[in-house]
């Protein structure tokens, strides 16, 4: 039997989104062991010229539930709200695109197939089908930013690992 287009996006998109949540709460409890504010975290960056933490959590979930609103309005433009200041805020935009997603139809997913849309930002103009945006522009782009996440808080010394980034898989029954 063939994956289905929702079965290669949503639940695993669900799994890393359930990860980043777990790692904000981590974050949230080495500022508050350290007494450091939430933008010691929150603003961090690997290097200068990359945009912070809290950026990146925003991102997982503008990739995950922005995503699919863009595909269903037939184009996709980043927003550019600012991101949550907060580790509070952070875990209610996860919350909120976990929800998203665990509401979806999988009928509608499937409908997607074939469709036109495309991605705009500033000057530039890209024309996709949704299930090639979803599948080779948003998907890497949820991955990029979720592993960017992790990546700050590693290297801000927070005791993580492998597994914390990963998730709960889906085992088999």
């Amino acid at each position: 039997m063939p994956i289905s287009l929702y079965d290669a996006i949503v639940p695993s998109n669900r799994q890393i989104i359930a990860a980043t949540r777990a790692l904000v709460a981590k974050a949230a409890a080495h500022c508050a062991g350290r007494g450091e504010p939430d933008a010691a975290l929150i603003e961090a960056r690997i290097a200068p010229d990359m945009l912070p933490f809290g950026y990146q959590v925003k991102s997982v979930a503008e990739h995950s539930r922005g995503a699919i609103e863009g595909v269903r309005a037939g184009v996709y433009s980043p927003s550019l709200d600012p991101w949550p200041d907060s580790f509070a805020g952070l875990t209610a935009k996860l919350d909120d695109a976990d929800a998203f997603l665990a509401a979806l139809d999988p009928a509608e997913i499937e409908g997607f197939i074939g469709q036109d849309m495309r991605f705009e930002f500033k000057d530039r103009r890209m024309p996709f089908t949704a299930e090639n945006f979803l599948l080779s522009f948003s998907q890497p782009n949820f991955y990029f930013h979720a592993a960017t996440a992790y990546d700050i808080l590693r290297a801000q010394g927070l005791a993580i690992g492998k597994r914390d980034f990963m998730g709960m898989p889906r085992l088999k029954q």
